[in-house]
């Protein structure tokens, strides 16, 4: 099956798509979006994610805790839980849309501009994803920065300092624009008719008639197939 410049367009998207939701699923899931180490005990570290908090021995195990009540948590806690798992409700649906619109998928007296739009459609979904995948990362480590700099707090206490897991949701987050911008892009390029081995018919060699030059010498011409003869 020949590929076109739109399908491989597409394809590249649907990839990068799937990588950026997969990336959001384990940003969600993972418990190191803020990490504490205490200077009395530097065996000992903390780690808090969005559904539960951990202490991490270097010599024991580790043990977590998940959250009692979400109202006890932070804002920005509460609102990230929210918009993550929409964010995972976004992803999926504008990559099970996408793949239906794009080359890859066949579907029975599918029209072109039916397929265009649900490309359109899943891309633009994806952009929301990342949109509602990057901001509550992004609030998260705001609000770290914050306290980290809190001059009301004294400097014995420790502070708060990112996590592993927003630094892959960052990179969730680009993973699903730059399939979501680029399911649009494809949508908007032109069909291209690629004609596969299976629909190209034999090739009819032309009828030639023979014809005299003027130094007596004769050569075959291409005969018109609405002469009568």
């Amino acid at each position: 099956m020949a590929w076109s410049f739109r399908g491989k367009a597409q394809l590249g998207a649907l990839l990068l798509s799937l990588l950026g939701w997969v990336c959001s699923c384990v940003t969600t899931a993972l418990p190191q979006w803020k990490t504490l180490n205490l200077e009395l005990n530097e065996m000992e570290t903390w780690i808090m994610g969005l559904w539960e908090v951990c202490v991490n021995q270097e010599e024991v195990a580790t043990v977590c805790k998940a959250f009692e009540s979400s109202l006890s948590l932070p804002q920005e806690l509460q609102v990230s839980r929210i918009l993550m798992v929409a964010s995972h409700g976004l992803g999926l649906l504008g990559f099970l849309l996408s793949g239906f619109g794009s080359e890859c998928c066949q579907l029975h007296r599918s029209r072109w501009v039916f397929k265009r739009w649900l490309c359109v459609l899943g891309g633009t979904l994806e952009a929301l994803a990342s949109v509602t995948t990057f901001f509550p990362v992004s609030w998260v480590a705001y609000a770290t920065i914050q306290d980290f700099w809190d001059d009301s707090i004294p400097e014995i206490v420790p502070r708060w300092e990112f996590g592993d897991a927003l630094y892959l949701g960052w990179a969730a987050g680009t993973f699903l624009a730059l399939g979501g911008l680029l399911l649009i892009f494809s949508a908007c390029l032109r069909k291209e008719d690629v004609p596969s081995p299976q629909m190209a018919g034999p090739t009819v060699p032309l009828s030639c008639a023979p014809a005299e030059n003027p130094d007596g010498s004769f050569c075959l011409m291409p005969r018109p197939r609405n002469l009568v003869i």
